[in-house]
């Protein structure tokens, strides 16, 4: 049987010509068929093997039969076969993973965070690499801080109510490849020590997990920093955070700083407008906000900033009966 260097020093452009030629013995001597040969039936072109290959080394020595179980038991959990090459070819080490020592308890681990069906398949169709995570170090870590309210770490959020560990699968299962001691919990932490509540951050982590997974000191805080710097007070920021989430992760200096500056020099408003509607930041600069004051402006206009934004287009002009020139 072939071994990990088996086919001597690894090279992905020569590769697919090596398997090609070995192929694999099974135990009683007769010849097994290559993974080149089973990628190939399953419609991947030499170029995408190649780089296959080369990301996951040790694909070159797995079984043609060994890669054909796996991909049937992805198709038995629900992923449609015409997603599986997607998925492969995203994580190949897929096809590499022990049936029953890994691919399995895996997908067992992860049902038990699923609510509905076809919840598992879908997480893994769009983050494959989640099969390659430990159990015992990221995914139990993760079934333990969507379910642990009340435990002595208080930071810990409660998400098993109304299936919302369910929507986390399926929207975003990026967020299982972090570490909870070193990125969630702290995380999680800092938006307390903000003044968010359980509800607000069952929101944050349903619509806007990139911010739980972004790190404290690096980028969190000196979003912070920079809000209070503009004269934001506590109950603001909390307002703020609570509202629009992605306000914490923003450029500074490329979206919130000229979002500020125009708000105040350009628009005459106050800070505190923008603590009352915090989906201002949300809106584009040129597209959305500099067109929407120019008629606002020029047809001498008194609105909230609520009132102002929180419609498309089409609907901002017939709220207040303007008239649209090409100008």
């Amino acid at each position: 049987m072939c071994t990990k260097g088996g086919l001597g020093q690894f090279s992905p452009s020569h590769a697919a010509n090596k398997l090609a030629l070995v192929g694999t013995m099974g135990s009683s001597g007769e010849q097994m068929p290559s993974i080149l040969g089973f990628l190939k039936d399953k419609g991947f072109d030499d170029k995408s093997i190649q780089s296959m290959l080369g990301r996951c080394k040790r694909l070159h020595s797995v079984e043609g039969d060994k890669a054909s179980e796996n991909w049937n038991y992805l198709r038995s959990i629900g992923i449609q076969e015409r997603k599986l090459p997607h998925v492969v070819s995203k994580c190949p080490k897929v096809l590499a993973l022990g049936l029953n020592e890994k691919l399995i308890p895996t997908v067992e681990c992860l049902s038990t965070l699923g609510t509905k069906p076809g919840e598992v398949a879908s997480a893994i169709t769009k983050f494959p690499h989640i099969l390659a995570h430990s159990v015992e170090e990221k995914l139990c870590p993760f079934w333990l801080f969507s379910r642990h309210s009340g435990s002595p770490k208080s930071s810990w959020v409660s998400l098993n109510k109304e299936g919302v560990v369910g929507k986390i699968l399926t929207k975003d299962p990026f967020i299982m490849g972090y570490s909870v001691e070193k990125r969630l919990l702290p995380t999680t932490e800092f938006l307390k020590s903000i003044g968010l509540s359980e509800l607000d951050l069952r929101r944050v982590v349903i619509n806007f997990p990139e911010v739980l997974c972004r790190d404290v000191e690096k980028i969190l805080k000196p979003n912070l920093a920079f809000l209070r710097r503009c004269g934001f007070n506590n109950a603001q920021v909390k307002d703020l955070v609570a509202g629009y989430p992605p306000i914490l992760i923003k450029s500074v200096k490329n979206s919130l700083e000229p979002r500020i500056k125009f708000l105040v020099e350009e628009m005459g408003r106050g800070i505190g407008e923008a603590a009352e509607y915090p989906e201002f930041f949300r809106h584009g600069l040129k597209k959305s906000l500099e067109y929407r004051q120019r008629l606002v402006k020029k047809n001498n206009l008194h609105c909230s900033l609520s009132e102002m934004l929180n419609c498309n287009q089409k609907k901002f002009v017939t709220k207040f009966g303007l008239m649209v020139g090409h100008s």
